[in-house]
């Protein structure tokens, strides 16, 4: 058959490879390409990584409602083979992030960030960012940068979800966030938008859009954000570039082309995980290490006095929780505890730090970024079975005892808030996340 008859089936899924991408491919891998085109045939890998901000892998293996097989490259990752794995209450939950598995490989090449200032340049929808958050343990301050809003919002949403303390989420392009921050990270990861060869499998739009042009339109722009990433990283910092495509220009030939323009950098390990070698539908990862020198700190935030609201929120912490938060900002009527060393700017910010809650009517009103990122010591917690969980989840109220605001929790993790009062807690679950029963 002609290279561009190449067909495939998977998942229920069939479709036509580009027959350039073919002969690419072909070439390349010479007589591996039968393996890798056979792996087409393959049903596509799916994936979760436990938020081990919330429970360590082997409590979730105990708690988790299907089955679970590790990630060889992530220590908190599994292959799953459910179809709809966001319907659990234990995702709502926060527990875990559903996410391919060939793409949890990156983030663990920037070893131990703890403590440190680091950035994700192109984030959305957020896996790679908040694998960072996880392996940052609530420890330094995490930017996630998305240039495009909507999926900017779905960033912020997960960063909500997963309970993570430390992130300041922005929408900018990337030449705008290099010039608000120069040389302030202390690592950089850049997950480039790129032409998307290991999606041909789940997204039939990928094998559509592909072309020759559209490679190196990839690579051209992949190259820019690079330049971006470079001016953002500190001198002695790391770097790393990643991609869900198989094609040199955008692998290794891009980074190739960046140490040939950066001097100041080494190559220090590349991953390129192929479908036909493991079990997952591809990546390619570079980790770089800039040259030491001096380094330049972020700037000191900016914080507006907000004496009179602190002291209303205040009241509300010492009657409902456990646990205090600093770094308090007012913005318009909503209360922020901000990250350790969050920097002043003028960027589009989705979120930053916790929105503790707003203020109406002289009262403190807590927001379910409070509830999604609290331990079941750390606030009145009450605990519900499966059936409740369920109910709660999709808007509607239940019986309880006590008074006042409570985090709705199943199997000792939050859920949200209610606010009890005459035997019956009002469920104040946000509308836009409810599920159906």
């Amino acid at each position: 058959m002609s290279c561009g008859d190449v067909r495939f089936a998977g998942s229920g899924f069939a479709g036509r490879l580009p027959g350039a991408f073919v002969e690419r491919v072909s070439r390349e891998l010479g007589v591996r390409a039968a393996d890798f085109f056979a792996s087409y045939s393959v049903p596509a890998a799916r994936g979760l990584r436990v938020n081990t901000l919330k429970i360590s892998p082997e409590r979730f293996k105990e708690l988790s409602p299907f089955a679970l097989r590790p990630v060889p490259w992530c220590d908190c990752g599994f292959y799953i083979d459910e179809e709809k794995p966001g319907k659990f209450i234990e995702h709502a939950a926060g527990l875990y992030y559903v996410q391919e598995p060939s793409a949890m490989c990156a983030v663990p090449l920037l070893g131990d960030i703890r403590g440190k200032t680091v950035l994700d340049l192109c984030s959305a929808p957020g896996g790679k960012g908040t694998q960072l958050a996880a392996r940052m343990a609530g420890e330094g301050l995490l930017f996630l940068n998305e240039i495009n809003f909507p999926r900017a919002r779905i960033l912020s949403q997960n960063v909500e979800r997963m309970g993570i303390k430390n992130a300041v989420v922005t929408c900018a392009p990337p030449e705008k966030v290099a010039s608000e921050f120069p040389g302030c990270f202390d690592a950089v990861l850049v997950d480039a938008p790129c032409s998307g060869e290991g999606m041909f499998k789940k997204e039939e739009a990928a094998i559509s859009e592909w072309s020759e042009q559209n490679v190196e339109m990839c690579a051209a722009r992949q190259a820019e954000i690079l330049k971006c990433a470079d001016a953002l990283l500190k001198e002695g910092g790391t770097l790393v570039y990643s991609t869900c495509t198989f094609s040199r220009e955008e692998d290794e030939g891009q980074i190739e082309r960046f140490l040939s323009e950066h001097k100041n950098y080494r190559l220090m390990r590349t991953e390129k995980l192929w479908p036909h070698e493991i079990r997952g539908e591809g990546h390619f990862a570079a980790l770089l290490k800039k040259d030491d020198g001096d380094e330049r700190s972020l700037a000191a935030a900016r914080l507006q006095d907000l004496k009179e609201r602190e002291k209303v929120y205040r009241s509300f912490e010492r009657e409902f929780l456990n646990v205090a938060f600093g770094n308090l900002i007012l913005v318009g009527e909503s209360l922020y505890s901000l990250p350790d060393g969050a920097p002043a700017h003028k960027l589009q910010a989705l979120r930053a730090g916790v929105k503790l809650g707003g203020f109406a009517s002289g009262r403190f009103v807590p927001d379910h970024a409070l509830a999604m990122c609290l331990k079941a010591d750390e606030a009145n917690f009450v605990e519900l079975d499966e059936d409740v969980a369920r109910a709660y989840l999709s808007g509607l109220t239940f019986d309880c005892g006590g008074s006042g605001w409570r985090v709705a929790a199943c199997k000792g993790y939050p859920l949200g808030w209610v606010k009890v009062s005459g035997g019956v807690a009002k469920n104040h679950y946000p509308k836009g996340l409810r599920i159906g029963k």
